[in-house]
């Protein structure tokens, strides 16, 4: 797929992004040399390959979930500005 300067300038006023001539050759040369980099992986022989979603290796550590006492409604208040009831108050914000 090529990409030449009147794409560029066609996304990038799409994109609403002013470019000069010099950037224009600039993006469309480097977006060029991207895409046949691309090109390039695609003829790659991957079958043999397994997917992976990191090339880490990578382990999550869980801890056991053990129920345990929270705070109280009283605890939860005591330092709140302003409340209402066992709840918080908040200014109200939708007129």
């Amino acid at each position: 797929m090529a990409i030449d300067k009147n794409t560029v300038k066609y996304v990038a006023h799409l994109a609403r992004i002013k470019l000069n001539e010099d950037e224009l050759d600039l993006l469309s040369s480097q977006l060029e040399s991207i895409i046949d980099f691309i090109d390039k992986l695609k003829e790659l022989d991957i079958s043999g390959v397994q997917p992976t979603s990191s090339v880490l290796a990578v382990g999550n550590v869980f801890r056991e979930d053990k129920p345990r006492a929270s705070l109280t409604a009283e605890e939860s208040l005591s330092n709140a500005p302003e409340k209402k009831d066992n709840f918080f108050g908040v200014p109200k914000v939708i007129e």
